[in-house]
């Protein structure tokens, strides 16, 4: 189960309206140390400003990565959307599907502890698809993704309340 607050979310979904018809890119960060929930967005340029294909700026990627290390932090998701079909043999609806494609699964290789966060869009105002995916032994496994107002309660049944003293 992956959770992701609705809060990052939205922010995700928006820059990825705001980019169309290019693909928009980012990364997911949270603490280096015990963290296993993303904790702010970070939105990059797509340095190849293509509707088929992103790259993190390499300029904005070392600035990042100086930034996470003065933080204590470190990068937990990549994040893209998809604007057109990919490049993987076509669906039924032969429409953007937030699903890998197979350049994406070669750069998920190179990063294997982390998640990637596609989302996929027909149009800069349509209703999003967001999944995500990562590699296990080689294999390319959908996460459960779960949106959540706060990390406070993700593990809990919705019929959870805190508890008051």
């Amino acid at each position: 189960m992956l959770a992701i607050r609705k809060d990052l979310l939205d922010e995700i979904v928006a820059h990825a309206r705001r980019d169309y018809p290019l693909e928009a890119c980012g990364q997911l960060v949270g603490p280096e140390a015990g963290g296993a929930r993303p904790e702010r967005y970070v939105p990059m340029s797509n340095a190849d400003q293509l509707e088929s294909d992103f790259a993190f700026s390499p300029a904005e990627d070392i600035k990042l990565e100086r930034e996470l290390d003065a933080r204590g932090e470190r990068r937990m998701l990549v994040v893209h959307s998809h604007t057109r079909v990919p490049r993987r043999p076509l669906t039924d609806s032969g429409l953007p599907e937030a699903y890998p494609s197979e350049k994406d699964v070669a750069q998920m290789e190179w990063t294997p502890d982390q998640h990637w966060l596609i989302v996929g869009l027909t149009a800069a105002d349509a209703e999003p698809e967001v999944r995500s995916f990562r590699l296990a032994d080689g294999e390319l496994v959908e996460d459960d993704l779960q949106v959540v107002e706060s990390y406070m309660f993700a593990h809990t049944g919705s019929d959870d309340v805190p508890d008051r003293t």
